[in-house]
């Protein structure tokens, strides 16, 4: 049996299914990395998922990082606080010490 073709049975052995690993993924590198163009998914796809029989899911993968995308924009991750601006400073003493 060669790496390439039990390399989804080893994840299903553990609990993993294929979209559910790809969808997690993506929408946590969409969450992360906002606004990747096509070709740079497909690069951290093939990064994140070397191996030759995950290779079908990249499609599955580029759908779930738009979706998660998508979210990221409708949803802030953050919510800052405005800032406060200085109304008072102490003015500094300045010596010259010979």
């Amino acid at each position: 049996m060669s790496s390439a073709n039990s390399y989804p049975e080893i994840c299903l052995e553990v609990g993993l299914k294929c979209e559910d690993c790809t969808s997690a993924a993506a929408r946590q590198l969409a969450a992360i990395c906002k606004g990747l163009r096509g070709k740079a998914v497909g690069q951290l796809f093939v990064q994140i998922y070397p191996d030759p029989a995950c290779a079908r899911m990249h499609s599955h993968f580029a759908a779930s990082y738009r979706d998660g995308a998508a979210e990221a924009t409708v949803r802030p991750a953050v919510v800052l606080e405005p800032r406060r601006e200085v109304t008072f400073a102490r003015p500094r003493v300045l010596c010259a010490v010979a």
